[in-house]
């Protein structure tokens, strides 16, 4: 990817490594309706004037943004969260076992050494417990399901728009470092539930946009493969 571009049906890519910071994720707007934005995740943190940039050039205005969704810890999906939250008031929502790093710009467990980038903390306003969680947001409905295996506290989104399975899939690569509450053995069943979805379109934290369906699975089920031997 070299530039922000419409995935399908509302769904943006906005920033990622080659488009707003060699540190950032991909980072997806969607478009629910009704004046409805939801971010999922929002970059390594240095990037965010130019975020909001993308999203501007788009046409849409941020004080629609409703949620941001932080998929996991690490710092190249929530360094930017703490300014998204301050400036636009929209609701922060993780999975309660990353809150904690999240809250406190926990430095090690986010990576925001390795990477040599300062965290600053964010509240989480819905800490996620239950296996699956569904809202709705705006015409749209969101499931967040839980896919612990790179951090404790991993999690996917699964949206359904125009006919298909939008499955933001962050990654889904990998790496699996234990010193960073990676477990393999989670992985694998994580990656299972994620295949059994049958998504027609993944976006990926930083390797691209998979689609049809059969690509999908392949691209999992190659890491699943991989993390096997």
């Amino acid at each position: 990817m070299n530039g922000i571009c419409e995935v399908y049906g509302g769904i943006y890519l906005i920033g990622g490594s080659d488009i707003t910071h060699s540190a950032d994720c991909s980072v997806y707007l969607v478009d629910c309706g009704k004046d409805t934005l939801v971010l999922i995740d929002s970059g390594a943190g240095p990037s965010y004037n130019l975020l909001v940039d993308n999203a501007e050039s788009l046409g849409f205005n941020l004080t629609n943004l409703k949620a941001l969704i932080l998929t996991h810890k690490h710092v190249d999906h929530i360094g930017g969260a703490a300014k998204f939250r301050k400036n636009y008031g929209c609701k922060v929502i993780a999975h309660e076992l990353d809150a904690k790093s999240i809250e406190e710009g926990e430095r090690f467990l986010t990576g925001a050494e390795a990477y040599g980038i300062i965290l600053e903390p964010c509240p989480v306003d819905m800490k996620l417990n239950q296996p699956e969680t569904r809202i709705t947001f705006g015409q749209l409905q969101f499931n967040l399901i839980w896919t612990p295996g790179h951090t404790p506290g991993s999690i996917s989104v699964v949206v359904d728009v125009k006919g298909k399975r939008v499955l933001f899939g962050q990654d889904i690569h990998g790496p699996l470092i234990p010193a960073w509450g990676a477990d393999i053995g989670k992985y694998r069943e994580s990656m299972k539930k994620l295949i059994n979805q049958k998504a027609d379109i993944l976006c990926e934290g930083h390797f691209g946009i998979y689609q049809p369906a059969d690509k999908v699975k392949k691209y999992i089920e190659g890491y699943l493969r991989q993390y096997s031997r």
